[in-house]
């Protein structure tokens, strides 16, 4: 790619742009030390998200997306009934794989049957990330903060997902109910010009495969580093077009937000105001740690609360609701989104999201509190 497509690429990337001049502005507010940078930088979710984007970038161009998405779209008859499948999948699969790794799979499998189907892609992307983050809220390995505070709080696996069991509950019927709603109910029509006939890169496919599950693997055991470090070396040997096609723009996205959220939430005007506020009365917490989601989604607002909150449950399911609302309350809104490349993306996502967030969170803090 030359240097002026770089420079036109460039200024499309507005998140990018303006995560970078908050990192610099507060660098030059507030200069920290090297190893305050490092810690906000988060490299292991860095190099995690390298390493997805590395494996899902061969399996799409080894045709297998193409093949499965086609064979899904025959199969079934509706567009509600595709788009409640889909859903479904998105939140079933949030529980073991993380949220992100579930949209990997399947966002680029929505926008292959949205070619060559009436499947409307944006709105099923769209539901596919409130899904998954619905999904998510009920495992302790679904999602970065659900991690953190399941063993931050040393609660027994069982006992984490019985105490999440009310608001994932709440959060996917919602959904549900929006699927039904939001989806037409028109019959899957498949577009015969739009089959694909490019026959499946076996090879490819099994490497990319394999890779992708020896990379959630080490992700899951703590290293992320090793497994993005090997993916490249393998891609760069037997496919380096896959790894040219990588979105690494979206890596310079993730690292200027960490950059920038990270040393914004420490701040000493944040932490005074925090320090204010008594977290210890369910309300407070529960309304701060959405409004804090917002702000500096869902990880840095679980960090940021963490030593404040007494009841691991009680920030869970904060942060898990603030998830929903503005698309920087969940990182998982923003992968989708960039994993789809729908026109007006971000617009439909808030038109959504937001009322979503102000309908779910009373629902959710009165199934929560009527559990407890």
């Amino acid at each position: 790619m030359t240097a002026r497509r770089w420079l036109d690429r460039l200024k499309a990337e507005w998140l990018l742009l303006a995560f970078a001049l908050l990192t610099v502005v507060l660098g030059c507010l507030d200069p920290q030390p090297l190893r305050a940078w490092q810690r906000w930088l988060q490299g292991p979710t860095l190099a995690g998200l390298a390493g997805l984007l590395i494996a899902i970038q061969g399996i799409r161009d080894s045709a297998l997306v193409q093949q499965l998405a086609a064979a899904l779209a025959a199969r079934t008859h509706s567009l509600r009934g595709l788009g409640l499948l889909l859903a479904s999948s998105a939140a079933l699969l949030s529980m073991v794989l993380t949220n992100d790794v579930s949209l990997f799979l399947l966002v680029p499998l929505t926008v292959a049957i949205g070619g060559l189907s009436n499947l409307p892609v944006l709105r099923m992307v769209v539901l596919e990330a409130l899904a998954v983050n619905a999904g998510s809220t009920l495992s302790p390995i679904g999602n970065p903060q659900n991690l953190l505070l399941w063993q931050h709080g040393q609660l027994p696996f069982l006992r984490f997902a019985w105490a999440m069991l009310p608001a994932a509950t709440v959060m996917f019927a919602m959904v549900a109910a929006l699927a039904w709603a939001w989806l037409p109910r028109e019959r899957v029509e498949l577009a015969p010009e739009a089959l694909s006939r490019r026959a499946v890169a076996g090879g490819l496919a099994t490497l990319s495969l394999l890779a992708l599950a020896a990379m959630v693997v080490l992700m899951e055991y703590g290293h992320a580093l090793l497994g993005a470090g090997l993916l490249l070396a393998v891609f760069m040997l037997v496919a380096r077009g896959s790894l040219a096609r990588v979105d690494w723009l979206l890596l310079l996205t993730f690292a200027a937000i960490f950059l920038g959220l990270g040393h914004l939430a420490e701040l000493p005007r944040v932490q005074g105001a925090l320090d204010r506020l008594d977290f210890g009365r369910p309300l407070t917490l529960y309304l701060g740690g959405i409004l804090a989601s917002q702000a500096i989604s869902n990880v840095p607002a679980t960090v940021l609360l963490l030593e404040r909150a007494r009841d691991p449950i009680a920030l869970a399911v904060a942060v898990n609701v603030g998830g929903f609302g503005l698309a920087i309350g969940s990182l998982a809104n923003l992968i989708a989104l960039r994993l789809a490349r729908q026109p007006h993306g971000l617009r439909t996502l808030h038109r959504v999201s937001i009322p979503f967030l102000l309908v779910c969170a009373p629902l959710v803090y009165l199934a929560w509190r009527w559990a407890g």
